[in-house]
């Protein structure tokens, strides 16, 4: 191989790697994109990732919840291994659960719950909806007057039309 080459694919993976976040270790694969190894680095949030990421290895850290969106930008994201974080798989968790659920749904099976307390020790999988909270997918709560109101109107309307009713068919005997 030439020199010239050579240098060329050294400036090519140091460029690729540059955007690297500090605590992750970050290789460029030969077919374009970035293998960026964050396992075990205490992350409790979400470092600044590389849009050019193709695997993401954020295994063995403290990460409790994933921000809606923190994974939008990695349009090249193939593999995601979330496993052995203390997740708290409430409303905060709805957007990780989305996407692996798009993308490897077979991953949500080894993605473990530590809290709250109905979805502790659970699998990712296994939670259903009222496990993750409300997560704010609720009716608005409407004073009680109007509930009234409605009811009155609603009933008014019935007796209306009953006594329609009841008038045409008397009409009708006679």
């Amino acid at each position: 191989m030439p020199i010239w080459a050579a240098l060329f694919l050294l400036w090519a993976t140091t460029e690729a790697t540059k955007d690297c976040p500090a605590p992750c270790t970050c290789q460029a694969l030969e077919t374009m994109g970035l293998w960026v190894d964050c396992r075990g680095q205490g992350l409790t949030s979400l470092p600044s990732l590389p849009a050019h990421t193709r695997h993401l290895l954020l295994a063995n850290n403290s990460l409790r919840s994933m921000p809606p969106g923190a994974l939008d930008n990695l349009l090249q994201l193939q593999t995601l291994d979330v496993t052995q974080n203390p997740w708290q798989c409430d409303c905060s968790l709805t957007y990780l659960c989305l996407w692996l659920e798009d993308r490897t749904p077979e991953a949500l099976a080894h993605v473990h719950c530590a809290s709250p307390g109905l979805a502790t020790i659970h699998q990712l999988d296994q939670l259903i909806g009222y496990e993750l909270g409300n997560c704010g997918w609720q009716l608005q709560a409407y004073p009680e007057i109007w509930w009234d109101v409605a009811l009155v109107v609603v009933v008014t309307i019935g007796l209306a039309l009953l006594a329609g009713l009841l008038c045409t068919a008397t009409e009708s005997l006679e």
